[in-house]
């Protein structure tokens, strides 16, 4: 089956015009458990990806009818954000039942029929899992607010008085008022971390952390690989302690993952916790009995520092700064996610510079610390749009990228905060985008300007030899060809050029240089130990040679290269 899927995967680059990609290896065999270090992990809601009935809402057969399409991307894990049954207040993430779909998705059958597909293709399934808090619509949350003596009073954080710090440690300034908000029915407020509709779960109550560990266990037993596990800090967070700097349960994080890997043993704990690098060491675990998995939220924000600036040091740094943590562990990377980019860690001086390149506008910038942009429009240059992916797929971790982000779609700055990157996706030229064959989509397809679907569509693209989802199916198949970057020893390479990251990458016996200009100027640089006179270099990408000239190197603006080392 492996074969099958590398023979057509060639065809495939045929037949588009991709021939000239040099075959500079296979995909190596992955250690037992170990299958997310390799990997290409492809994010998208259900509800935005694929309409199949007309009802303008996309759900699990539309998804199941475009898995062809995320095969010969590439993708090897498939990240669902929620489906399961909600009012929709805040898209998804405020559950009233975790053991089901929600209807406008689907059945129970569909999702097995989509986990019986995946694996077809060798596609794994992970998806968000919301522990952290309900809606407040959840039949729990309804018989904690009505009856005192209910078990699931103590299900939720409570308190009599209004917290001296009620207005600390929110996670959507601006928009949210609080963290404590007060019911009239129980006569007591309630924590919550997000919205006020979104109330936190206790869980200093046992039975909340048994319940928690049955939604982990139902999921995985219904065929799921593994869980984007959402706002992890909050989820061990003793809210009574401070709504700011709490105290934590930490024990809950390798408990959580005991649990998962006794109903499966390679399931994955993928964390969303933004957090600095002595914190991330916590959640993996000195002998990674945590996370397996998390967001390297640090680096992405000194990456969007680089970019706007062109100034690599706090970038460079914070890949050093991030690069101790236990063998089997993994970073994730991404370039942007379904949220806002978080640029907090930057502090008010490097976050302005940062939102005056990319975010200059106020209707463009979210929550005092972000941007809500899809990174097409925001970078502008689509010579610098390419350089980034490939630095995404060379960054030491796997990869992560978000639906339509492989065409460049654009963002709706008219929709309410996060949601102006959560626009249906453009499949074609044909009226919604071909996102839906009804009257209208649930949410307004992009379809004016240069990001209007009528431009900018999948089926435009594939037919294109030149275009941006054609030069990342390139990068996938080259990355999964270079096992070096997921499971080798990495080290950052001096150059006499400031603009310059070079990473050289051993494993296994081999070794990867891997180079990206972050200059829109052509660069002429040498690196410092990295012998070039004595070997030609081809570049893995293009399967040209790559430019020296007595022992340096050149690169055009936003230029980069790949190259094998003897």
């Amino acid at each position: 089956m492996k074969q099958y899927h590398q023979i057509k995967t060639y065809l495939l680059a045929f037949v588009l015009g991709l021939s000239a990609i040099p075959l500079v290896g296979q995909e190596l065999p992955v250690p037992d458990g170990l299958w997310y270090k390799n990997a290409i992990i492809y994010n998208l809601e259900v509800g935005t990806f694929k309409d199949s009935d007309g009802d303008g809402i996309g759900d699990f057969q539309g998804l199941i009818q475009k898995l062809g399409y995320l095969d010969s991307l590439g993708v090897d894990v498939l990240w669902l954000a929620p489906f399961t049954p909600s009012p929709g207040h805040d898209d998804g993430y405020d559950v009233t039942d975790h053991y089901t779909i929600n209807p406008k998705y689907g059945t129970m059958d569909d999702f097995r029929q989509l986990i019986a597909e995946t694996k077809k293709r060798n596609i794994r399934v992970i998806s968000d899992v919301v522990l952290n808090h309900t809606s407040d619509e959840h039949p729990w949350f309804e018989a904690a607010r009505r009856d005192s003596q209910s078990r699931y009073r103590k299900w939720y954080v409570w308190a009599e008085e209004l917290p001296d710090d009620a207005d600390k440690g929110m996670v959507f300034p601006g928009v949210q008022q609080a963290t404590w908000s007060y019911d009239s029915v129980a006569g007591l407020y309630y924590f919550h971390r997000f919205y006020r509709f979104q109330p936190d779960l206790n869980y200093t109550n046992p039975e909340v952390q048994q319940e928690a560990f049955n939604i982990l266990r139902f999921w995985l037993q219904q065929g799921m690989d593994g869980y984007r596990l959402d706002a992890v800090p909050f989820i061990i967070d003793i809210p009574e302690t401070s709504s700011e700097n709490p105290e934590r349960m930490m024990h809950l994080v390798p408990t959580m993952r005991n649990v998962m890997r006794d109903t499966k043993h390679d399931a994955l704990m993928l964390g969303e916790a933004n957090l600095s690098p002595e914190e991330n060491k916590d959640y993996f675990g000195e002998k990674n009995d945590g996370m397996q998995m998390m967001f390297n939220f640090y680096v992405n924000q000194f990456l969007f520092y680089a970019l706007a600036t062109e100034d690599l040091r706090l970038f460079t740094k914070a890949i050093e700064d991030t690069k101790e943590k236990p063998k089997t562990a993994q970073w994730a990377h991404f370039l942007r996610n379904h949220d806002e980019i978080d640029l907090d860690r930057l502090g008010r001086r490097r976050r302005q510079q940062v939102f005056a390149k990319f975010g200059p506008d106020t209707s463009m910038q979210l929550y005092e610390r972000g941007i809500r942009r899809r990174l097409a429009p925001m970078l502008g240059d689509s010579a610098q749009l390419r350089m980034v992916y490939s630095l995404l797929y060379a960054m030491p971790g796997t990869p992560v990228i978000r639906y339509g982000e492989e065409i460049g779609m654009g963002d709706d700055l008219s929709l309410k905060e996060r949601l102006a990157v959560r626009t249906p996706m453009q499949w074609s030229a044909a009226p919604h985008g071909g996102f839906t064959s009804g009257d209208s989509a649930f949410r307004s397809v992009i379809d004016k300007g240069p990001y209007g679907y009528q431009q900018r569509n999948v089926m435009q693209q594939l037919s294109d030899s030149a275009s941006l989802l054609n030069h990342i199916k390139r990068l996938i198949r080259v990355r999964k060809a270079c096992p070096e970057i997921g499971f080798g020893d990495f080290e950052i390479i001096r150059s006499s050029s400031k603009y310059i990251f070079a990473v050289r990458y051993e494993h296994d016996g081999k070794s990867l240089l891997t180079i990206h200009n972050f200059s829109a100027t052509p660069q002429e640089f040498r690196l410092t130990g990295v012998r070039l006179a004595d070997q030609p270099l081809m570049d893995l990408i293009s399967g040209q040679p790559v430019g020296t000239k007595g022992g340096r190197l050149r690169l055009a603006g936003y230029g980069y290269s790949w190259c094998r080392l003897e």
